[in-house]
């Protein structure tokens, strides 16, 4: 499960990317169009600039659910565990904070 949200991360990166590339590209052009406020032009550039604006927040979306969905089932996961075993979790939280704290010291 993990390997494949890495690997649905990894394509929505790319198209995420590209988006973002096509996005400044795009936002070149508006630059360009409004430094010469031809009215059809500018009106092009900036349908075209709205629209990839568009793509890459839905792109950003898309990227982020599988992380939010792989969090939600690790604090599941880690709630169960907890539940079922309370002493071991006070256990391993103490050990984490006598570590951390042994950590702070030595600065």
């Amino acid at each position: 499960m993990m390997q494949q949200a890495a690997h649905n991360f990894d394509r929505a990166k790319g198209k995420m990317a590209g988006d973002f590339r096509t996005m400044i590209a795009d936002g070149e052009e508006l630059l360009k169009a409004a430094a010469t406020v031809s009215g059809e032009g500018f009106a092009a550039a900036r349908t075209r600039f709205e629209q990839r604006l568009t793509s890459a927040k839905a792109s950003l979306a898309e990227a982020s659910q599988p992380a939010i969905d792989s969090a939600k089932e690790s604090a599941a996961v880690a709630d169960r565990y907890v539940r079922g075993n309370p002493w071991s979790a006070v256990g391993i939280a103490v050990a984490v904070g006598a570590v951390l704290g042994f950590l702070a010291a030595k600065r």
